[in-house]
């Protein structure tokens, strides 16, 4: 449709509700955009402020992925060894508790701010966890660190497709998550850093690549006025946040995740230690759910998002296992690498290349087939959960003489683990009301994260409880052979293998050959590798359930052709623009 330049902007909403009416697909049309369509055109201050957002989305992820790489480097300098994975589930669960409240955030203090204080809180985290002298200062570190990832991933996303014009939306929303491509070998990266220099330089590289986010932000991101929502004053919007729910949910899931982390590891699973933040962890998870249900006036997850609930439900339930078996392996093969295969920073660095590459790949593949089959999602999300169970069950076949196994199965697992980790967040957008994209959106994300912390959590006490099996197969026996009888010279020489501190080894009494340290080293090795497979195991029954999940999904057809609008009352309005996988609105963060 044409509209003269020189018209007035009502009169192009006025021309532009008419065709609406005579082509009868009654789409919502106000001089706000049309300006923005006006706007298309690129400009250096729009592009600086995609750069901005590129450098807030980036600088989100690569705290957790370097130093998720490093932690021998780490505790080994600082100590802490028998509490260093808080600093992994501080970081995620950080994270996922405040992509709830971005949205409320963003209207009471505006965007712009809202990305400032979220790049100001990654340059404080990691200020602090490059710095630190003890574990706990470093958990503490990571976990500000993880309240920043959470407001600037979705504020990144939110930005973007506010940016982009609608019919491009697609192109720079897949064009912000290929930035974290030069990142993807973050393991080499990490082991590089922290053995040829210092692990404390993982933090200044993502300080330092946040303070940029943070000052091109400042510099060229301008956002237009808004009001708050439904006009609301900042006093009745600080009202609707649901403090309450908050406080149940996050409390909760901490308690039930710790009471889980110290079981059968540091404290027997019937000490009062782990039965009590189990049990109150779940009562809290339940209250939380009753309040949600029946009492919350403005719950935090509105019933109206559910107008596909079987997809919603099931997307959910695959993203939450996909995140539990994204963070595992994204956590675990590195110090699996590491510990089973050599020390050698090169080395564990080229071994974990198979594993980030394939999770690009495999999300940018589903996404396409989303559009190319026009919302067919039951197939893809079956292939990507079959991949994700095949490729990740097939690590517990690794063992010290085949290692060449594992390029096969993490490649087959980061394709299945992309395929889910994005496209289901898109497919839970694609069926919600258009007014509560944003608040989906943080859904998927808290779900994801939670999966992965309580997934991890999982996997780790699995793996410690029959590391200490192994070892007392393997390590005992070994020490003896050594001429090692003491029995706290032993107990050492395990918890150093256990730790990843091979090289202390080398001062411990009847150590005193290369070839006594080499047979410990091997004997420690072997334990890992008979331990690590009861992880995949366990994955293998996640793994099943996502599956099966799967197969009852729907498929979206109707939200891909024509672009149904779901709105809260239900109603629906075709639109003469379809928009696909990728393309939805800009979000409210």
């Amino acid at each position: 449709m044409a509209v003269s330049s020189n018209t007035s902007n009502e009169e192009k909403v006025q021309s532009h509700r008419q065709h609406n009416e005579r082509f009868h697909y009654p789409e919502q049309v106000d001089a706000e955009s049309l300006q923005n369509h006006e706007d298309d055109k690129m400009t250096f201050k729009k592009a600086m402020a995609l750069v901005a957002m590129a450098f807030l989305w980036t600088g989100s992820q690569i705290p957790l992925y370097l130093y998720g790489a490093i932690p021998p480097y780490i505790y080994g300098d600082i100590g802490g060894v028998d509490r260093w994975t808080w600093f992994v589930l501080g970081n995620l669960f950080a994270l996922g508790a405040v992509c709830p409240f971005v949205g409320s955030l963003s209207d009471l203090f505006g965007r712009r701010y809202v990305a400032l204080g979220g790049a100001a809180l990654l340059v404080i985290g990691n200020i602090v966890t490059s710095t630190a002298h003890t574990m706990n200062t470093f958990i503490a570190g990571m976990a500000i660190a993880g309240a920043g990832a959470g407001i600037n991933e979705l504020t990144s996303l939110a930005v973007t497709s506010e940016l982009a014009p609608t019919r491009k939306r697609g192109i720079y929303v897949s064009a912000l998550i290929f930035t974290i491509l030069p990142f993807c070998p973050s393991v080499l990266w990490g082991q590089l850093i922290a053995f040829h220099g210092s692990w404390r330089y993982v933090g200044l590289l993502c300080g330092v690549w946040a303070f940029i986010g943070l000052v091109l932000t400042a510099v060229f991101y301008f956002p237009p006025p808004r009001e708050l929502t439904v006009g609301l004053t900042r006093r009745e919007v600080l009202k609707r946040v649901d403090w309450i729910g908050g406080a149940l949910s996050i409390s909760g899931a901490l308690l039930f995740m710790a009471g889980i982390q110290w079981g059968g590891y540091q404290y027997k699973w019937g000490s009062a230690h782990v039965l009590a933040p189990l049990l109150i962890g779940a009562a809290l998870f339940v209250a939380f759910c009753v309040y949600e249900w029946k009492f919350a006036k403005y719950p935090m997850f509105p019933r109206a998002i559910a107008k596909e609930p079987r997809i919603l439900l099931l997307t959910l339930v695959i993203t939450f296992i996909s995140g539990s078996n994204f963070f595992s392996v994204l956590l675990f093969w590195p110090t699996q690498s590491y510990n089973s295969y050599g020390h050698a920073p090169l080395q564990v660095g080229i071994r974990n290349l198979a594993l980030g590459f394939p999770i690009l790949a495999g999300a940018c593949i589903v996404l396409v087939l989303m559009s190319w089959t026009k919302g067919h999602i039951r197939m893809l999300m079956v292939g990507s959960c079959v991949l994700m169970t095949a490729g990740g069950g097939g690590m517990a076949a690794l063992r010290l003489d085949n290692i060449w196994v594992v390029y096969v199965v993490l490649t087959i697992a980061g394709l299945g683990i992309g395929g889910i980790v994005v496209p289901a967040s898109i497919i839970s957008t694609i069926i919600c009301p258009d007014e509560l994209i944003a608040t989906v959106a943080a859904l998927t994300l808290s779900i994801r994260v939670l999966g992965g912390a309580i997934g991890y959590t999982i996997y780790y006490n699995v793996f410690a409880e029959h590391f200490t099996i192994e070892a007392k197969k393997r390590l005992v026996p070994a020490c003896v052979a050594v001429g090692i009888r003491s029995p706290a010279v032993i107990a050492e020489v395990v918890g150093l293998t256990a730790a990843g501190l091979l090289e202390e080894i080398r001062t411990l009494p009847n150590v005193t050959t290369e070839e006594a340290y080499q047979t410990l080293v091997h004997a420690g090795q072997e334990a890992y590798a008979h331990a690590y497979p009861h992880v995949y195991y366990v994955s293998l029954a996640f793994g099943c359930v996502s599956i099966i999940c799967s197969l009852f999904l729907g498929d979206i057809k109707k939200y891909m052709t024509d672009h149904v609008a779901v709105h809260m009352d239900g109603s629906t309005h075709h639109h003469e623009h379809a928009q696909h996988a990728g393309e939805s609105t800009p979000a409210k963060a």
